[in-house]
């Protein structure tokens, strides 16, 4: 008798359909979003049903906390474009096509006319399977609005005429009755009168997105014209990005400029710790006090809060500007990976003032150059870390790095725990795949409790998408034998280039010292606890800037 397949593996099925589907879409070079190959996705989409999505299952209610996510991280006015075409790095930076970023991910999008949105591709195929993923679900919620603005005779509903008229009036900067738009909108979007003009607020409050009328209007009428007078939309991958996708193109560049400037400054010699991370923890923890003072920052979560406040700019200026005439020097990314980079000279800092109970300076010289990399996206860490553990080739000479250890620090999901909580992995597994990294890591629990943060430790799954983890899935890993205690993207892919340079090419030290923590942005597995409701805000700066301290503690031998 065949035996009944678990909600877990139909899900893992779900989510190795999507993929399957995506690269032969990728190779096949376009294909349209309602057709067969498009349905194909969206079926395994619904299948799949992802916790960041909420109600993609339903077929009347619009899901409007997971439109929001996705609006933050697509181009603005993306849903006024039929079609969508994932480019390489080809010329467009160099071009009088204004680029457009999202708000909340870092790549760059150029509107070409009223009808095409090019979206740039330069972070490895973990890039293009986020903005196919997110695409699907625009083209699923997309399907609601029409079918909500048509009666059965496929007439436009009365609704829809007025929210065209709103809409127009929003356009040439005229007041609209905003009640009653939400009462319209309401009915468009299958959701109480409550509920939309929250999620109208939440959409006016965030940067680079437009109006929840504007999107629903556009996102409606594409779908209408499709339905109605079959002008199709379309999806198509570049030849360039096709050709250049999985061949290290940008890392490679990237790196190159990093050991450069280390020849330049006559650094490449000396003892390198390398930490991937955001721009500011190492920065503002190194230099913040001495370029502050006292006053008021006795702490370092003090000083770091205050820098953290959205009206702290100038603050902010002061401490970079300090930083730079310490020993502190910006390598700005021109290669395309969007990762800028930060060297410190360490033998700069000896003289420098810090927070009460941070003390990672002495008197005597430190000879350490400190690299901080902005984070990676996916795949692209292996491509990135890979690529920088590489001997520079300096005048036909093969000369290593001495790269003394590699701190690997970022947000992730947490399985057991709530945002702001921190994760010790033991081990990376590969989502998908039999492969697992484990890792001797040099911080501990006992590193960082006793903060009023609850420190997990054990396995972490390294997954192809946070926007495709469903509650099965994620239950399966947390229940299961692996007893992972968190999910993230890029853990394995940094591993599995670090075990490379230092086990199998030779081209760092064996015994090259490995730090990875993470902080809790999410829990998936509790409702209103997704990256769709929202950033960690001020809760972020306590873990954050604990794991900073702890990774120059070690560094920095105190």
């Amino acid at each position: 008798m065949p035996s009944t397949q678990s909600r877990a593996q139909i899900s893992r099925d779900a989510i190795q359909r999507l993929y399957i589907a995506m690269r032969h879409l990728f190779i096949r070079g376009s294909y349209k979003p309602l057709g067969a190959s498009g349905e194909a996705i969206i079926q395994a989409m619904l299948s799949l049903s992802p916790e960041i999505y909420g109600s993609i299952r339903d077929t009347e209610r619009v899901e409007l906390d997971g439109l929001l996510y996705i609006f933050q991280r697509l181009p603005l006015g993306i849903e006024e474009c039929r079609y969508v075409k994932l480019i390489g790095r080809e010329g467009y930076e160099k071009s009088d096509f204004q680029a457009i970023i999202p708000a909340k991910r870092r790549r760059s999008c150029y509107r070409i006319d009223e009808d095409q949105m090019f979206i740039e591709m330069s972070r490895g195929r973990s890039d293009v399977y986020d903005v196919l993923t997110h695409l699907t679900f625009l083209y699923i919620e997309s399907e609601k609005i029409r079918l909500n603005a048509l009666d059965h005779k496929d007439r436009v509903r009365k609704e829809w005429e007025m929210l065209r008229e709103i809409v127009e009036l929003e356009a040439h900067g005229e007041e609209i009755n905003r009640e009653v738009g939400y009462s319209y909108l309401s009915n468009l979007l299958g959701r109480t009168y409550e509920e939309t003009e929250a999620a109208c607020e939440r959409f006016d409050d965030s940067k680079g997105v437009n109006s929840l009328f504007h999107i629903t209007y556009w996102m409606g009428r594409l779908s209408l014209d499709e339905h109605l007078d079959d002008n199709d939309r379309e999806i198509s991958f570049s030849r360039s990005l096709r050709e250049k996708l999985g061949h290290h193109i940008y890392g490679e560049t990237w790196a190159e400029h990093i050991k450069k400037e280390l020849h330049q400054q006559d650094l490449l010699s000396r003892p390198i710790h390398i930490i991937s991370s955001n721009m500011h923890s190492v920065m503002n923890s190194l230099y913040g006090h001495g370029a502050l003072g006292s006053a008021g920052y006795k702490t370092l979560e003090a000083m770091a809060e205050s820098l953290s406040l959205s009206d702290s700019t100038d603050l902010r200026k002061k401490v970079e500007k300090f930083a730079l005439s310490r020993g502190m020097a910006y390598i700005h990314d021109h290669s395309g990976t969007n990762i800028t980079v930060q060297i410190i000279d360490c033998k700069h800092l000896s003289d420098l003032s810090t927070p009460e109970g941070t003390q990672w300076l002495g008197e005597a010289e430190c000879d350490a150059v400190i690299l901080v990399m902005d984070y990676a996206f996916g795949e692209q860490a292996y491509e990135t870390m890979d690529e920088l553990l590489k001997p520079m080739d300096l005048d036909g000479e093969k000369v290593p790095l001495d790269v003394r250890s590699i701190n690997i620090m970022g947000k992730a999901g947490i399985l057991e725990g709530v945002k702001g909580d921190i994760m010790i992995p033991t081990a990376h597994v590969f989502e998908g795949t039999a492969d697992n990294y484990p890792v001797d890591n040099a911080l501990s629990v006992n590193d960082l409790s006793g903060h009023g943060l609850t420190v997990y430790e054990g396995p972490m799954i390294t997954v192809m998408g946070t926007s495709l983890q469903n509650r099965d899935v994620l239950n399966y890993f947390l229940k299961s034998s692996w007893s992972c205690i968190g999910l993230e993207m890029e853990g394995a892919h940094y591993q599995k280039a670090i075990q490379a340079a230092s086990k199998i090419r030779k081209s760092i030290r064996s015994d090259v010292t490995l730090r990875y923590a993470y902080y809790a942005s999410d829990n998936p597995l509790h409702t209103g606890g997704t990256l769709a409701s929202g950033s960690l805000g001020v809760d972020g700066v306590k873990p954050t800037y604990l794991i900073t301290d702890r990774i120059l503690k070690q560094i920095l031998r105190v």
